[in-house]
């Protein structure tokens, strides 16, 4: 195993961050605070890009010793090498919306070519092939993870700390069922670069993600959980409830501007987490909270649908519910005035 792999990749994305930040500062890639925005100091982007190099770096050298196939090597290098650069480009400028979907729509094409689509599924205990309507969901899924993961990225190192407790607990899931148990190397290598980056964006930000960054971490770990499909439908389950607090939060929100008649394209701030972080006065409760909530309640239940100690859809339900109860206290999708 390449254990010493992790230190090396954190400590290179550490480093890298620190260039990038420079970099953004000479260049004057600044994030201004605005109306809409959830932080009040002007503070360089792009810093995500350390994640991505890290990553798609050290990532052949697991195909090489055997962790990983070469079908999921070339969705991991393909899918969020593009969609990386597609965020880097509209981090120095803009990109029409209509073109960065389709990028994110031929990422996520890409990585299921690769992978081999959606493999059967089993719920409430009936295994469900849905053949090529289920690689359709699939598609929409990876573009819904890519562009959820950008819209929760909107407080000091929210999206670090949800990509480094899903890897973690992704990587326990292979350990603790054994089912290809080599495979936890692959989310841990992700974790360890956003580590590295994490210790430049935790509260107060010194540099945030960026596009490329946040759309990267979303159909990265999106592919992951694929990638857990072919090897257990039961691991599917549960890498979508170690999601669950972004899921919930930017699907409820989504729902609830949808139903309004809101242009969903345009940048707001009504997230439970961004209500939160004005009721809470700072980014570093409701960070801290998500950290709190993804090792107390998601992986416990993780582990117990992964486990096979519950049926994977009723153990997401159960998971989910309490989730869909804070997006309601925290007045998810609705208008600022209305709060």
């Amino acid at each position: 195993m390449l254990i010493w792999l992790l230190p090396v990749v954190a400590g290179f994305s550490f480093l890298l961050t620190l260039l990038l930040r420079r970099y953004a500062l000479a260049r004057s890639i600044i994030d201004i605070p605005n109306a809409r925005s959830s932080h009040s100091t002007p503070t360089p982007r792009g810093g995500g890009v350390a994640i991505v190099v890290g990553f798609l770096l050290a990532l052949p050298l697991l195909a090489i010793v055997n962790v990983i196939d070469l079908g999921s090597i070339w969705a991991l290098l393909g899918a969020g090498a593009g969609v990386a650069m597609l965020g880097f480009l509209d981090d120095h400028g803009h990109i029409a919306a209509r073109w960065r979907l389709l990028g994110h729509f031929a990422g996520a094409i890409w990585a299921l070519c690769w992978l081999g689509g959606l493999p059967p599924v089993i719920f409430f205990g009936f295994s469900l092939d849905m053949g090529w309507l289920g690689h359709g969901l699939a598609v929409i899924y990876l573009v819904w993870m890519l562009n959820l993961y950008n819209f929760m990225d909107g407080i000091d190192g929210l999206a670090s700390i949800e990509a480094i407790c899903v890897c973690v607990g992704g990587a326990l899931l292979y350990a603790l069922t054994g089912e290809q148990a080599a495979l936890m190397m692959v989310p841990f290598l992700l974790a360890a670069a956003v580590a590295g980056f994490l210790l430049w964006n935790f509260p107060p930000a010194r540099i945030f993600m960026g596009d490329a960054g946040s759309g990267f971490l979303g159909i990265t770990l999106g592919i992951l959980s694929i990638q857990a499909a072919w090897v257990s439908s039961q691991l599917l389950w549960a890498w979508l409830i170690l999601l669950g607090v972004f899921v919930v939060d930017a699907t409820f929100t989504l729902f609830r501007r949808l139903l309004r008649g809101d242009k969903v394209y345009e940048a707001h701030r009504s997230h439970a987490y961004q209500y939160a972080s004005r009721q809470c006065g700072g980014h570093q409760p409701v960070t801290m909270t998500v950290l709190l909530i993804n090792l107390f309640w998601l992986l416990p239940m993780a582990l117990w649908v992964g486990l096979e100690g519950i049926d994977g859809a009723l153990g997401l339900l159960i998971a989910y519910i309490p989730l869909i109860m804070l997006a309601v206290k925290y007045h998810a999708g609705e208008l600022e005035s209305a709060v």
